[in-house]
């Protein structure tokens, strides 16, 4: 329970700011096939199946929201603060964790080396996902709610959570990109301080993000299964095209600043990132190797 709350905390603090995914994190440590299994099993499942589904769900739900909340009260405020150490970070994250996918999944990789072509792919709608000029902030006050916000609002939960779910795309990125990132997360924290004035807008926002996780959980699932190669190689593009969205974090702040550069770069913070990925990958070379035991046992 507690190891996979705290895979479940490490998510939700790379789903809540724009730039990583939390996909991500779960493909680092060895967790994504099982959280896509899990999902699809809630729906498609026999009852075995659902249960242990939702018992894994649980677990890492519990470490999601008090990471989530932890991101919403305290990263978020560091993330407009000390943009170019955070990036910094996230650069370093992305550099180092994906020699560790590339080392994970070579098998599959070095097969099919033609494939290649799916990670110039997904370099490049990484890329262009970054480049989509943002748009304004949407009013999500209660006074200003009609079917119009709601709809709106519900198809743009649908996209997010399915590149949350997405290695390499950021979901926060893409509530930036169509002006809902910093009304709900302001929403998220009037409702933790029991302001309960935006919580119509919230339900819609969590009712999309359920349809669109069974929705996009399905087609991931049928990915990884039938065409491994061109899935993998495709994820390993969008993580390099996600450092281009880092790069350009600055300038998605309320009070924009200029993108990162080679002056604003912390090479030590990057550094940084590095040794979270590898404290990642020991930690899971350890529950890995602990696991085997207990099965030994």
């Amino acid at each position: 329970m507690i190891r996979n709350a705290l895979k479940g905390f490490l998510m939700s603090i790379a789903d809540a700011v724009p730039g990583v995914s939390g996909g991500t994190i779960a493909f680092i440590l060895g967790f994504y096939e099982k959280l896509i299994q899990a999902i699809d099993n809630l729906s498609r499942g026999n009852k075995e199946e659902k249960i242990n589904g939702l018992k894994f769900l649980i677990n890492l739900g519990v470490g999601w929201v008090i990471g989530f909340t932890i991101a919403i009260l305290f990263i978020a405020n560091l993330f407009e603060t000390e943009i170019y150490k955070t990036s910094s970070v996230f650069i370093g994250l992305m550099l180092f964790s994906i020699p560790i996918i590339i080392i994970g999944e070579i098998n599959s990789l070095k097969e099919n080396y033609k494939n290649i072509i799916f990670t110039i792919i997904g370099i490049v709608f990484g890329v262009l996902i970054s480049c989509i000029n943002p748009i304004a902030n949407v009013d999500v006050s209660m006074g200003s709610l009609n079917i119009g916000i709601c709809i709106y609002t519900f198809i743009v939960a649908m996209l997010a959570i399915s590149a949350m779910l997405l290695p390499g795309i950021s979901g926060s990125t893409l509530l930036l990109i169509f002006g809902l990132y910093i009304p709900i997360i302001s929403a998220l924290k009037d409702l933790l301080h029991f302001d309960f004035s935006y919580l119509p807008i919230i339900c819609v926002f969590g009712l999309g993000v359920l349809t669109g996780a069974v929705l996009i959980i399905r087609f991931v699932r049928w990915c990884l299964e039938k065409h491994r190669s061109k899935t993998i190689y495709a994820i390993v593009g969008l993580m390099i095209g996600s450092i281009y969205a880092i790069i350009l974090g600055p300038t998605s702040l309320e009070e924009a600043k200029p993108a990162l550069s080679w002056e604003t770069f912390d090479i030590w913070y990057c550094v940084l990132g590095g040794i979270i990925i590898w404290a990642l990958e020991m930690l899971k070379r350890y529950i890995s190797k602990k696991n085997k035991k207990n099965e030994v046992q």
